[in-house]
């Protein structure tokens, strides 16, 4: 009878030997399985990973900060003392010491910043809530221990980075980023010419070698031993480069994956992989793979084309990218969000939005006060691959300009995305109605910083005292919207979806909880007018007695018109739970 150890084992040995066909596969299976064996025997227990009741924020350890005080302790005493009952995990972005991109350039992987705090910050952030991190898993810092070993050809680096003829035609090479492809270094060997696909200071790992996949499973065992439960994959699309091909989303790409969620799985069967693969949506799919890679991936196309309906004022293309999305596999999870620490992805958009669409929706945004950041695409061309904004300023109007409903129209985007199916995500500069950070644009000379604003703690809560104030108005807005949404099964990741024909102006879905003891019917008014719901449109039961969470009113008649005033959002439920 196979044990867990001897399935554990088995498992790696297929992943090994489609990755590493020439090498000693059975020395590294032993490699890992030493490992993994320090924290236990492995395990095949079965076990929920989600729930309706799960929400995470995502912030950096020190978005907010108080003087003298460690940024993760005071992230701590936040999520206590506002939180606690609104979210039920926490992404912190990389909490690393790092020289660049805040926090994505990682010197090193198994250290905390100092500036941030210490593990044992970490651990107790881990001992209130669930604790998401991020592996960097594509690139490390320049300045890393690792590459300043490539820099003096000493080993182990030596061995750990892509040096190719600065001649090589890289044309075919998909790239999220502007600068040269190949960067020169001068290193005791020579000058050399190194794969870096985000920037001159992020240098891409060499993951032919098995060594460096040792090097990062060695990281997962030690993120998973400080109590790290999500693991965010960052950049993961771009890892295995073979000359002559696109270089993103390689077959052994996948292959990394299904590796990293078996030896995952094998220490913690609770804990979550997720992919970050900012890519149009049928790209992004195949990392569920066959029920066997990323737990969860990343909704990147949500966030556009949920601000698209809400500046036009139509569900058009939203409702046709839902209808063309398939549940998510048996097992898995969508991660949805609107917004987070990086800009508003236009690759996502793909083959959704037209031309002159994407035209207008970077012009509305301009007019707010964003930032649009190119790539160079296999042709050599500049096309805009992000929008850098604040998600509450890229709602304070419409395509026709700026008007009142900046907050009505922002808490709509939030409680659309809440009642999608999938695994809610919502950055702290949404939760606290953040907008842009011009002045952190010009200090850093990045764009991104418009939207990575860092709050004294002193003047968030002189803003959170002021109950007129935008931060305070949406802040308690969505501290009720979200008690009340962990309660219900129907919002379960697992729960059924279906998506609504209401017209332009309504955007509606129906969850149904796994148990079919509970339906919602989630309608959303995308306009700044008001717009009437036909309640003999929805399948309400005349069984049932139907109200609305939200605001509490019961339907007195199912086949009446219901008024939704400017982005008024209602979820009708047959069920209180």
């Amino acid at each position: 009878m196979s044990t867990p150890a001897s399935l554990f084992a088995s498992k790696l040995e297929g992943h090994l030997t489609r990755l590493y066909p020439d090498e000693d596969v059975a020395a590294l299976v032993t490699e890992i399985v030493t490992r993994v064996e320090r924290l236990g025997p492995p395990s095949n227990e079965p076990a929920e990973k989600w729930s309706q009741n799960d929400v995470a924020l995502i912030t950096y350890g020190d978005s907010v900060t108080v003087d003298g005080e460690s940024p993760l302790v005071t992230l701590r005493n936040l999520l206590q003392s506002h939180l606690e009952d609104t979210v039920s995990a926490v992404h912190v972005l990389p909490f690393y010491p790092y020289s660049s991109d805040d926090g994505f350039s990682v010197i090193d992987f198994v250290a905390v910043d100092p500036r941030l705090g210490d593990w044992e910050d970490v651990r107790d952030l881990a001992g209130q809530t669930k604790l998401m991190a991020d592996l960097v898993i594509n690139h490390v810092s320049s300045q890393s221990a690792w590459f300043q070993q490539f820099l003096a050809d000493e080993v182990p680096g030596r061995d750990y980075f892509i040096a190719l003829d600065p001649e090589t035609d890289v044309s075919e090479v998909i790239r999220p980023r502007s600068h040269p492809l190949l960067v020169p270094f001068e290193t005791a060997a020579g000058r050399r010419s190194v794969w870096a696909t985000f920037s001159e200071d992020q240098i891409d790992l060499d993951f032919s070698n098995p060594a460096v996949l040792l090097e990062m499973i060695r990281v997962v065992v030690f993120y998973l031993e400080q109590g790290v439960q999500w693991l965010r994959l960052d950049a993961v699309g771009f890892l295995w480069k073979v000359v002559g091909t696109p270089c993103i989303h390689h077959e052994l790409t996948h292959e990394v994956v299904r590796l990293l969620r078996t030896v995952a799985e094998a220490i913690n069967p609770h804990a979550v992989l997720i992919t970050e693969t900012n890519v149009p949506a049928l790209e992004n799919l195949t990392y569920f793979g066959n029920r066997n890679e990323a737990h969860a991936i990343y909704n990147f196309s949500l966030p556009p084309l949920l601000i698209d309906a809400l500046i036009q004022g139509r569900s058009k293309h939203l409702r046709a990218w839902l209808m063309s999305m398939p549940p998510a596999p048996y097992g898995c999870a969508y991660f949805n969000f609107t917004a987070s620490h990086d800009g508003i992805g236009l690759r996502p958009t793909e083959g959704l939005l037209s031309s002159e669409d994407i035209d207008q929706f970077i012009e509305t945004l301009r007019g707010f006060g964003a930032e649009v950041s190119m790539r160079t695409d296999g042709t050599g061309r500049e096309s805009p691959y992000e929008v850098n904004i604040s998600l509450f300023d890229a709602l304070k109007g419409t395509v026709r300009g700026e008007d009142e409903f900046q907050v009505e129209r922002f808490l709509c985007s939030q409680i659309v995305m809440l009642g999608l199916e999938g695994i809610p995500a919502v950055y702290i500069h949404s939760l606290l109605a953040t907008p842009n950070d011009h002045d952190q644009v010009r200090a850093t000379g990045r764009k991104r910083s418009i939207n990575r604003h860092r709050w004294s703690l002193e003047r968030l809560e002189e803003e959170l005292a002021d109950p007129a104030s935008d931060s305070a108005r949406v802040l308690a807005a969505l501290q009720r919207v979200l008690r009340i949404r962990r309660r219900q099964p129907a919002f379960h990741p697992d729960a059924t979806q279906y998506t609504l024909q209401l017209g332009e102006s309504l955007f509606g879905v129906w969850r149904q909880s796994v148990r079919r003891e509970q339906s919602i019917f989630a309608v959303h008014n995308l306009t700044r007018t008001k717009r009437s719901l036909d309640l003999s449109k929805l399948n309400l039961l005349a069984t049932d007695e139907w109200f609305d969470l939200i605001d509490g009113a019961r339907l007195t008649s199912l086949q009446d018109e219901l008024e939704l005033s400017p982005y008024q959002c209602v979820w009708l439920t047959n069920y209180e739970a």
